[in-house]
C-alpha cells in the first residue's frame, strides 16, 4: 500500500514538473515567434490584396468572342475615324504633291541640321542600293541586286523633289516602299540631302562660293 501511495506522488510530482517544462518551452517559443509574427502579418495582408482590373474579364488577341455577333474580339476601326495625330491632312508634307502633283520644293526651310539628318538616314537607307554618292554602285547591287538608275542623269536631275519622296513612301520598280522604315519628315530631308548630293557631282566652279572656291584652288 505504502509503495502504492509513493508511486502516486511520484507520479503527480512528475506530471507537475513535466507541465511547468511544457509552459516554460512554450512561452520560450512565443516570444521567439512574436518578432517573427511582426513580420509575417504585413506579408499576409499584401498577398491578400488583389488587383481587381487585372483580373478583370479580357480576350486575348484574335481570340474568338461569343459577345459580338460576327465572333470577333478584336474589333475593326469605326469607318470615317482618324486616330490621333494621324489625319495627314498637309498634302505637300505627306503626299509630296501640292494640287496632285508632285511639289517641286520641301514643305519646310532647308538648313545645315536637315540636310546632316537626310545625310545620316540616306547613308543607312539608300546607300547600300544606291552607294554614297548616289551613282547606284552600292554593296548591294555589287552582289547581284538589280542596279538602280544614277541620280545624276538628267531625267532625276530635273525631276521635282515631290517625285523623289513620293517613290520613297511607295516604292518604285525593285525598290521598296520605305514609308514604315523612315517617317515623312526624314524622307523630305534625304530628297533634300539627295538634291545636295547632285548639286555637289554637277556644279561648276562659278557657283561654288567665294571662301570654299578659294580653299579648292588652295588644293589644287
Amino acid at each position: 500500500m505504502r509503495n502504492g501511495i509513493l508511486n502516486s506522488r511520484s507520479k503527480s510530482r512528475n506530471s507537475k514538473s513535466g507541465r511547468r517544462h511544457l509552459a516554460i518551452v512554450f512561452s520560450r517559443f512565443l516570444r521567439y515567434l512574436a518578432p517573427l509574427a511582426s513580420c509575417l502579418v504585413p506579408v499576409l495582408l499584401l498577398a491578400s490584396c488583389q488587383q481587381q482590373m487585372a483580373d478583370q474579364p479580357r480576350h486575348k488577341p484574335l481570340a474568338r468572342s461569343g459577345f459580338f455577333g460576327d465572333d470577333r474580339s478584336a474589333r475593326p476601326d469605326v469607318e470615317g475615324t482618324v486616330a490621333r495625330g494621324e489625319l495627314e491632312g498637309d498634302e505637300h508634307f505627306y503626299t509630296g504633291k501640292i494640287g496632285g502633283k508632285p511639289a517641286d520644293s520641301l514643305p519646310f526651310a532647308v538648313t545645315l541640321q536637315v540636310l546632316g539628318r537626310g545625310r545620316e538616314r540616306f547613308d543607312i537607307y539608300c546607300s547600300p542600293c544606291h552607294d554614297r554618292v548616289g551613282n547606284g554602285e552600292g554593296l548591294v547591287v555589287r552582289r547581284g541586286f538589280r542596279f538602280p538608275p544614277s541620280f545624276h542623269i538628267e531625267r532625276l536631275r530635273r525631276a521635282p523633289a515631290g517625285y523623289l519622296f513620293d517613290v520613297m513612301t511607295h516604292g518604285f520598280g525593285a525598290m521598296p516602299d520605305y514609308a514604315e522604315q523612315i517617317t515623312a519628315e526624314d524622307r523630305w530631308a534625304i530628297a533634300g540631302y539627295v538634291r545636295a548630293l547632285q548639286l555637289s557631282q554637277n556644279a561648276t566652279l562659278g557657283e561654288v562660293p567665294e571662301p570654299e572656291r578659294r580653299k579648292l584652288m588652295e588644293q589644287r
